[in-house]
């Protein structure tokens, strides 16, 4: 019973952190260019080989349901930021990658997010950083091991 109710309790508490810094965060996203949801897909694709995924490997990576993530995709397709293509291995899929526009406006944005985050997180010291960081990595790659 203990075990168990410590588990809910770090839940609980990795949760509530995770949805203030979030709240925060977003309240200071530069979101004249871009939203933070479109800055996620231009984050995930800069994470990529050659900057380009399929669009259901994309879909596991975003918070949004699969015809959001499409409507987002063809809305910052139509602005230049990123191309589809059909997928020349699977007549069935899409291959969404991002452009030279999509990059840089990643880079602009990411470059104040990335202070944003920054000033958030030196609430703790760099061992904690590094702790959190293996914490989470380690379960998330047990939930999910993409």
């Amino acid at each position: 019973m203990n075990d168990r109710r410590e588990a809910v309790d770090a839940w609980e508490a990795l949760y509530r952190a995770q949805v203030a810094v979030l709240r925060r965060l977003r309240a200071v996203f530069p979101d004249d260019e871009i939203s933070i949801s479109e800055y996620d897909v231009l984050f995930n694709l800069s994470r990529t080989p050659g900057g380009a995924a399929r669009i259901r490997d994309l879909n596991r990576r975003l918070l949004l349901t699969q015809p959001s993530v499409s409507r987002l995709l063809d809305r910052i397709a139509a602005r230049g930021l990123v191309t589809k293509s059909d997928d020349p291995s699977d007549a069935r899929g899409t291959i969404v990658t991002l452009t030279e526009e999509g990059a840089a406006v990643f880079r602009r944005v990411g470059s104040h997010h990335a202070a944003a985050i920054a000033e958030l997180m030196s609430v703790l010291e760099p061992d904690e950083l590094r702790d959190l960081a293996r914490l989470t990595d380690k379960l998330r790659h047990e939930v999910d091991p993409l």
